[in-house]
């Protein structure tokens, strides 16, 4: 038996949720992925995994099993990075994780820059609103937004973005221009559900908070989908400022209610804790990490982004 290699469909099938959707992301057939989880077990003369219809179940010992193999499968990975040369020239596959307007606008002109500065380097982007785990799924780097609960995570903070209001010119002249939250109950409203909450957005006086009721004329699940409605004029939206940003600048959305804004939202390049820094990986926060912040720090004041 291939110790590792089983240990590794072990993993998979844990995170899968089930030995055939493991079987379908490593590609080998569910019998063969069934058969090395079996091995293991007799091996270890212990059983791991509680076979249920529709889902696993870890014993008691997978548990603690299921620990010391990542840890292991990450050591070994480490282990080949420093002996291909990883650790001494920044080479190999960099997989980096980000919120998808974020990663269009922001980071891809980053990255083709770094391409071209580093022709050894390889990376592959993943531009999700998901919260990707970033051990379990093999990803070196991440662009987060918010506060960053206590983890193994490192991060390098880059600057702020903040939520926003806004409404196309045409819009504001026919219909004209809140001056405070609780005016938005008489206007057609563009909710993103990632920031709307029922039908109320939050805002800020000083310390004190405002929960303003909205008229939602329309309900959308993406911010492009949110700032192309309020360019067309159906109404005002909320959105982050960098997703506005040029927008803003060319005059065909104007910014509303700025002095009922909530605190900036922190924005983070968070990486997993690890014994030595692939090359990749330090080159790519040393040259990405500049031009971001520059970027960012127009979103700091008020009536800008």
């Amino acid at each position: 038996m291939d110790r590792l290699e089983a240990m590794s469909i072990f993993v998979e099938a844990v995170d899968a949720g089930s030995l055939s959707a493991a079987g379908r992301k490593l590609g080998i057939p569910l019998a063969t992925v069934s058969r090395k989880v079996s091995e293991l077990e007799t091996h270890l003369n212990t059983r791991l995994l509680i076979r249920g219809n529709r889902q696993l179940q870890l014993t008691d010992a997978g548990a603690s099993y299921l620990e010391d193999c990542r840890r292991i499968i990450s050591e070994v990975r480490q282990a080949e990075r420093r002996a291909s040369g990883e650790y001494r020239a920044p080479t190999g596959d960099l997989v980096i994780t980000s919120p998808m307007v974020f990663g269009r606008l922001y980071l891809l002109p980053v990255i083709s820059a770094f391409l071209k500065a580093y022709p050894n380097v390889n990376i592959r982007l993943i531009q999700t609103e998901r919260r990707v785990n970033l051990v379990e799924e093999q990803v070196d780097l991440a662009v987060r937004f918010g506060e960053l609960p206590d983890s193994s995570l490192i991060a390098k903070n880059l600057g702020s973005i903040r939520i926003v209001t806004c409404a196309s010119p045409a819009y504001l002249l026919k219909h004209g221009i809140p001056e405070a939250p609780d005016e938005l109950a008489f206007h057609d409203c563009i909710a993103f559900d990632a920031i709307t909450v029922g039908d109320r957005w939050a805002f800020s006086q000083g310390k004190s908070g405002i929960d303003a009721a909205i008229r939602q004329r329309l309900m959308v699940n993406s911010a492009e989908t949110a700032v192309d409605a309020a360019l067309q004029g159906l109404g005002v939206a909320r959105v982050l400022s960098y997703q506005v940003a040029d927008a803003i600048e060319n005059g065909s959305l104007r910014l509303l209610l700025n002095d009922y804004e909530q605190e900036a939202i922190p924005v983070n390049l968070v990486f997993p804790r690890q014994r030595m820094l692939p090359l990749k990986l330090r080159a790519f926060l040393d040259f990405a990490a500049p031009i971001l912040r520059e970027k960012l720090s127009a979103n700091l004041s008020p009536g800008t982004v």
